[in-house]
């Protein structure tokens, strides 16, 4: 029997899958740093910025996509003409991925001008993601907080959430967090030779340019081995 000790995503490098772990704070490795890393990793300024990077970078082969968090509500599936995704103070505004391309859409023409959500990219792989980090992930004294509430209505992922909550708080928060911080951790090695990120959270976004810039991590206290405590 063949053993499998890795999946050849982002460019293959285990070092940046571990890096994400740790700046997630998923699980502490001894990534702390992206130095040595071949692989292009960037915070901007602003969704215009990065939608100006994937629009440059989608190129023959190496296919640029922009992807979110599913914090907005999927408006133009009955309206075409409404944008779903909007950043007025930015001049963004775009919509979740056609309805019927489901995930073929990157594969279809005009699609770099779409959006898409964790529903239709897992398993796909793109030459470079561009991820927007949505109000459900967002940090706060350095460590990230989980907002399941900040989710769209249309999001089935975190489903009888609500429900649970009432009968088990702590169990509802443990489940949700795993979800949207994998949400992420999925978007996020979506692309084999890059990943650009945008925080809608002006903390957030702050914090990720400054953790970049210093390419020293922290280390954070831990539960238990291999997981954060939040």
């Amino acid at each position: 029997m063949m053993e499998l000790p890795s999946q050849f995503r982002c460019n293959g490098s285990d070092g940046y899958l571990a890096w994400l772990d740790h700046l997630l704070q998923i699980r502490t490795t001894a990534n702390e740093s992206l130095a040595g890393i071949d692989y292009d990793f960037r915070v901007c300024d602003s969704p215009t910025e990065m939608r100006d990077l994937i629009l440059e970078l989608d190129q023959g082969p190496d296919r640029a996509r922009l992807v979110a968090g599913y914090c907005w509500d999927w408006i133009s599936k009955q309206d075409t003409q409404r944008y779903d995704i909007a950043f007025p103070q930015h001049g963004f505004a775009m919509q979740w991925n056609l309805a019927d391309d489901g995930q073929l859409w990157l594969l279809k023409e005009g699609s770099v001008n779409q959006i898409g959500c964790i529903h239709t990219c897992q398993g796909l792989e793109l030459g470079y993601v561009g991820v927007i980090i949505g109000p459900d992930l967002v940090i706060r004294n350095g460590r990230w907080q989980t907002i399941p509430e900040a989710r769209s209505r249309n999001d089935s992922s975190i489903k009888g959430y609500k429900k649970l909550q009432k009968h088990d708080p702590l169990e509802a928060a443990r489940r949700a967090r795993g979800i949207i911080k994998n949400t992420y951790r999925t978007l996020m090695t979506r692309g084999q030779k890059g990943c650009f990120v945008w925080a809608s959270d002006l903390e957030t976004n702050l914090w990720l340019k400054a953790r970049l810039a210093s390419q020293q991590p922290r280390a954070l206290a831990a539960e238990e081995p291999g997981e954060y405590r939040e």
